[in-house]
């Protein structure tokens, strides 16, 4: 059996990148785009940082971040 690691990494994080527009809710242009995992599956989503409204959601990658190198054939 083999054992990993303990991550070094206190917390979980994902890059998000800043998007453009104004949010529907609460007019701030604080929207972000980054991937979400839910029980749904992998999502590309777009939300305001001040009051969280989700305003896109997209199905994402079906394993997320992660690349099989089939998929670069």
């Amino acid at each position: 059996m083999q054992s990993y690691p303990r991550p070094s990494e206190p917390f979980v994080h994902v890059t998000r990148e800043k998007a453009d527009g104004t949010c529907p809710e609460c007019g701030a242009s604080a929207l972000q785009t980054y991937p979400v995992l839910s029980e749904g599956g992998w999502w590309d989503v777009t939300k305001c940082q001040e009051c969280l409204c989700s305003v896109k959601r997209e199905q994402g990658p079906l394993l997320g971040g992660i690349h099989l190198l089939i998929d670069l054939v």
